[in-house]
């Protein structure tokens, strides 16, 4: 009875760590799991740049130098002019008024007569913008159209300030936000309700992932509805048998979960000398090794005198210079087998004392042999 007893226990044993690994190995993929409306784009859902010139007044003298900048004294003199102030033959030397570029993004579908924030940033001169109001400023679009109008009081974060033997300065004072401050005068016509296809764009093309964002919207619909057409592209059709419109249907595939998958890429950033490698990066057989012959010179000179009271002997200075000489011998040479990993390389590389910039640099002589699995992106 004990053996049985024994052997039905060690069972139960193993069918409880066979469903903990089950559920580990599904956590683990829940974890990697992504919405489809993270990764996709819808074709025509996207923001519109605008752009304005204005004018900000009310500074406390840190405007535009009107001497220096002839745009801003030709700006003033033709908003004058439009409120009935007639200014063109006299001499300005006002500082309170800066020229300014305005800068906003419409969302899609915003309706006429909404608000959307706008960034002020100066043009000429000027010092500061803290406490300038924007005057009324139209926002064009790419077509020369104005789309919104922006006026208010302009937020900066930065200050300066300004001593006879020393500046303090914070962030930067000539640049500023106008929150709610432009208002929608025309709407960009898009129908997304009416349309009976469209497609979703990837953020990060990948042949893999457009083909399991397909599969998985076709096995929530039951119907052959999206199709891959590229690594980028995915064609989204509305079901014949589906009730709602393109809307609903955006709606409930958007929130569908898919693992999505990446090429093994290495990015590398020289000016700061920052890397980032994916966890796909792998290496083939292959030798290591890394060495800097390093020459330090020390100079000491050393002053030689007479002793006091001598009749002869003249004061002058002694070079004394230490040389020392380091040739990287205690520097390893490492064998990184077949399909080494990315923390296997990393461990690898910090055993020789290799720095990120010289690993750069083996990043690079490792892909010229052919033994780096990745791609190289250089920013």
């Amino acid at each position: 009875m004990g053996v049985l007893v024994m052997n039905a226990y060690l069972k139960w044993i193993l069918s409880v760590m066979s469903i903990m690994c089950v559920v580990t190995t599904s956590s683990a993929q829940a974890d990697t799991m992504t919405r489809i409306k993270d990764i996709v784009d819808v074709e025509g859902v996207r923001n519109n740049m605008l752009v304005g010139y204005g004018l900000v007044v009310g500074l406390n003298g840190t405007g535009d130098s009107l001497d220096n900048i002839p745009f801003t004294q030709q700006s003033i003199i033709g908003m004058l002019e439009r409120l009935g102030v007639n200014v063109r033959d006299a001499t300005m030397k006002t500082k309170n008024i800066a020229a300014v570029m305005v800068t906003a993004n419409l969302p899609p579908f915003t309706n006429q007569g909404s608000h959307i924030d706008v960034t002020v940033a100066s043009l000429g001169d000027a010092k500061s913008l803290s406490g300038g109001t924007l005057l009324v400023t139209p926002l064009l679009g790419a077509d020369g159209q104005v789309y919104a109008v922006s006026q208010g009081p302009v937020a900066v974060p930065g200050f300066s300030a300004k001593g006879d033997a020393g500046t303090v300065s914070q962030g930067t004072p000539t640049a500023g936000r106008i929150s709610a401050g432009a208002i929608v005068e025309r709407e960009i016509p898009f129908e997304l309700a009416n349309m009976v296809s469209t497609h979703l764009s990837l953020r990060n093309p990948d042949f893999t992932t457009a083909r399991r964002i397909a599969s998985a919207i076709n096995e929530h619909l039951q119907s052959a509805s999206a199709i891959a057409q590229n690594p980028a592209s995915i064609e989204l059709k509305i079901p014949t048998d589906y009730k709602g419109g393109m809307v609903n249907l955006i709606t409930d595939i958007e929130q569908l979960k898919i693992a999505p998958d990446q090429m093994a890429r290495v990015v590398i950033d020289e000016r700061s000398g920052i890397i980032v490698m994916g966890k796909d990066v792998r290496i083939s057989t292959v030798a290591l090794a890394q060495g800097n012959l390093t020459i330090r010179i020390t100079e000491t000179p050393q002053v030689s005198q007479p002793q006091p009271f001598a009749q002869q002997g003249t004061t002058t200075t002694v070079p004394r210079s230490d040389i020392q000489v380091d040739t990287g011998s205690d520097k390893k040479m490492a064998l990184l087998p077949e399909g080494v990993s990315l923390q296997d390389l990393v461990s690898n590389l910090n055993a020789l004392g290799v720095g990120p910039r010289d690993i750069i640099t083996i990043l690079q002589s490792i892909k010229t042999a052919g033994a780096l699995q990745a791609d190289i992106q250089l920013m």
